[in-house]
């Protein structure tokens, strides 16, 4: 069985209660083997209001939660019995399984949110000397300062002029040395 990618409906206004409690669920029930991540899509917004901007995040399809899940009748439950969770999008009953999204429709999303749904595999370590392979700061070399996996971004420290720079990269855009 493989990991995909299935719409969750909730109860409107209740996306991120359903994404913490979900969670906790998954961590108290121990299925963070079955259970990978949980998104409310969102969207920043910036408004002029009283001649000032104003940065709000809205979100993108409001009463729904995406989760990666490896689909199973122990996940299902877990999922289907969290509280403010109305169903899965995509089964035409109580007992059915619901129809995973197209990877298509799921990188679209990701790409939308600023997020990658392709996981690399990472095996750097904080403060390990790296080039940079590609972009503007090519065959450059630096140190690694954080990490984030989620994001599968890091931030490297290079030397430009005899000072340190700090660049954020693509996990894909460093090799070690």
């Amino acid at each position: 069985m493989e990991k995909r990618w299935y719409v969750v409906h909730t109860y409107s206004g209740y996306e991120n209660k359903v994404k913490t409690n979900l969670e906790k669920r998954v961590e108290t029930m121990g299925m963070q083997d079955k259970i990978f991540r949980v998104i409310v899509p969102e969207e920043t917004e910036v408004e002029m209001k009283n001649g000032k901007e104003k940065v709000t995040k809205r979100k993108v399809f409001p009463g729904y939660v995406l989760v990666e899940i490896i689909m199973t009748d122990d996940s299902w439950y877990v999922v289907r019995n969290t509280p403010g969770v109305t169903g899965f999008v995509g089964s035409s009953g109580s007992g059915s399984k619901p129809s995973p999204l197209l990877e298509e429709e799921v990188v679209v999303i990701l790409k939308h949110m600023g997020m990658e749904n392709e996981v690399v595999d990472f095996d750097f370590e904080l403060h390990e000397t790296v080039r940079v392979n590609e972009g503007p700061f090519a065959n450059y070399t630096g140190a690694i300062n954080e990490i984030d996996l989620e994001k599968q971004r890091v931030t490297v420290l290079v030397d430009m002029f005899g000072r340190e720079t700090s660049v954020e990269l693509d996990f894909h855009q460093i090799e070690k040395l």
